[in-house]
């Protein structure tokens, strides 16, 4: 039995194709229309999904839809109903176009069907799944777990912001819900807007520059934005929040509770908005947890799956494996948007048909490695075709040659097998470095990566090493658990060092792997597997020969609002961009300054906000 899963229409759209319970494909629409974020009908998704399988549309049983858009409506509607005459504007501006494109959705999809077998009536066999169980999906019947319990957590589906499922065998069912407008992911993202960033892409900034602020907003968001329960479960106070009827996140109270406007994307970070992500953070953690710790106590289920946009906060994540209520912890490395093509997919062939699931051997997401791969040959006709100068290597000549590169601190692209399914690049398509240098982190951001100099790099470390670098001995393999560098690595600070506030602390190296270690000591940390990615492994294995440290870099193969790289033409636009010194495409070697100079992209002067 086959089922295409596909989501759409909102952002990172995506398709997966599940053949008989087995995770064959699944790609997110950006990587191929190069549009970060792309909420198209992910129509070059699909065709890869279907080449990827030898199969055209005719062989599919069941297309299935990551969400039901009669609900969405009567969501939309119920909203704007309670809070009329208030949000007219963004009403007139939402609901034509609901009614034009959405709510008849079924038509919309199968008109972009036809255009892979005109003669296809997808309409008979399609399916639509709520969009809190299209995540659960995704995360419970791809772990490793026979029973578990399910934590769905995002900003909005149809009406379910929160849910809880039990997965048990073949079956999955939601228990219980917190419902719209009352959104755990919205509130993080209200504070993402307001200090400036871009709402559904940037609250990994916001993660990411709470270690260098104060949490003294806690008590003020506890106190007015929302009411949280011993159990976890919440009420936000809508007073403060312009997302239910307005075009923006926030409004004027929420400015004089937080003393003063919404930064601009583009304004100077002051230590305040440090203060604000340090405090939602630990807002955000304290739910979690409160939510983690009464669904253990609830069930007994010693088990926990984790999806939904939530699940990709690692700093939460880490706190809650460290909480030891659940005794194993399996994130959906694809838990946004994009993931719930596969849940889709996989709640059809187990759910609604009564497959029984297969227990994986080693790992069912296949190290989330499920995107495009390219053959050695196709690879040099297209790098030569866009002028590239290359070296041709033996497998092994071609890792030795990537490990002494890195051991000169030089930036090396990444280029080798299928592409990651998900928003981390996981040593498929990635930008590496030298994790000992101290240097190198603010090379990277500035100079690769053109972004913000406080944005952290993740950690690849050896499986069998992590314990060793890490306060970590559980695998994390899809770069979604922060941990403690292990304190026999750590620098000790000065007085001095220690007194320093927000960015200051940015230059201090405070470990033997300063180029990875954020300025709270923690990590993002990737395990590397022999099984699931053997190449990375054998990189990470001879640098470690040269150097005796397991652990690199690992940035995603891409620019400043730009997509993570998908062909070999992409890697190499990307390294005539940047100052990236080597690229390794397949046993293909460069060196830039073997190249035509003619070549050189200007990246930096025409990059996106991201």
């Amino acid at each position: 039995m086959r089922t295409l899963g596909i989501s759409a229409f909102y952002h990172d759209s995506a398709a997966a194709l599940v053949e008989d319970g087995v995770i064959v494909a699944a790609a997110q629409e950006e990587r191929f229309s190069r549009k970060k974020h792309d909420a198209r009908f992910p129509r070059n998704a699909i065709g890869y999904c279907l080449a990827e399988s030898g199969l055209a549309l005719e062989d599919i049983d069941y297309i299935v839809f990551y969400d039901k858009p009669f609900l969405k409506f009567e969501r939309l509607l119920e909203t704007y109903l309670a809070f009329a005459p208030a949000g007219y504007r963004s009403f007139k501006m939402a609901v034509p176009l609901w009614i034009r494109e959405k709510l008849f959705q079924k038509n919309l999809l199968a008109s972009e069907l036809k255009l892979f077998a005109p003669q296809f009536d997808a309409s008979k066999r399609m399916l639509f799944t709520e969009h809190h169980l299209s995540h659960a999906a995704s995360a419970f019947f791809p772990s490793p777990f026979e029973e578990a319990v399910v934590l769905t957590m995002d900003g909005v589906g149809e009406w379910a912001t929160t849910s809880a499922a039990i997965g048990h065998g073949n079956r999955l069912e939601i228990a219980k819900e917190i419902h719209f407008p009352h959104s755990l992911g919205l509130l993080y993202s209200a504070f993402t807007y307001y200090t400036g960033f871009r709402v559904n892409s940037g609250e990994y900034k916001l993660m990411g520059l709470a270690p260098y602020g104060r949490p003294l907003y806690v008590q003020q968001i506890l106190s007015n934005l929302i009411d949280l329960k011993p159990d976890g479960s919440f009420r936000l106070n809508l007073e403060w929040f312009d997302y239910c009827t307005g075009l923006t996140m926030t409004n004027g109270k929420f400015d004089v509770l937080f003393g003063g406007r919404a930064r601009h994307p583009e304004e100077p970070i002051e230590q305040r908005h440090m203060d604000l992500a340090a405090s939602i953070q630990s807002v955000l953690n304290e739910v979690v947890l409160r939510l983690t710790r009464s669904l253990a106590a609830e069930t007994g289920i010693g088990n926990l799956c984790l999806a939904g946009g939530v699940a990709l906060n690692c700093v939460a994540n880490g706190k809650v494996l460290r909480d030891g209520k659940f005794k194993h912890l399996w994130i959906q490395p694809a838990a946004g948007d994009a993931g719930g093509a596969l849940g889709a997919a996989l709640a059809a062939y187990h759910i609604y048909k009564g497959n029984p699931r297969q227990p994986a051997e080693t790992d069912a997401m296949k190290g989330s490695y499920l995107g495009p791969a390219f053959q050695q040959e196709e690879i040099e006709a297209r790098l030569q075709k866009a002028g590239a100068r290359f070296t041709t290597l033996s497998g092994e000549c071609l890792v030795r040659t990537c490990a002494a590169s890195l051991v000169q601190e030089k930036a090396l692209g990444w280029f080798q097998g299928r592409m990651e399914f998900g928003p981390r690049a996981l040593g498929a398509r990635s930008i590496l470095g030298d994790a000992r240098s101290p240097t190198m982190q603010s090379v990277l951001n500035l100079k690769v990566k053109y972004r913000e100099s406080f944005r952290p790099f993740a950690p690849s470390v050896l499986a069998e090493d992590v314990s060793e670098w890490f306060d970590l001995t559980d695998p994390s393999p899809y770069m979604l658990l922060v941990a403690d560098v292990a304190r026999h690595h750590r620098r000790t600070m000065s007085p001095e060092e220690e007194g320093l506030f927000g960015i200051e602390k940015l230059h201090v190296p405070r470990s033997d792997i300063p180029a990875v270690t954020h300025v709270d000591y923690s990590a993002r940390i990737q395990t590397v597997h022999r099984e699931t990615n053997p190449r990375y492994h054998q990189l990470l294995s001879a640098f470690k020969d040269a150097t005796g440290c397991g652990v690199l870099v690992n940035t995603s193969f891409n620019v400043r609002g730009e997509p993570i790289v998908c062909t070999p033409e992409d890697a190499f636009r990307c390294f005539m961009g940047t100052e990236i010194e080597t690229l390794a495409v397949g046993n293909c070697f460069l060196r830039k300054e073997d190249q035509d100079p003619a070549l050189k992209q200007k990246y930096a002067h025409r990059l996106e906000a991201d």
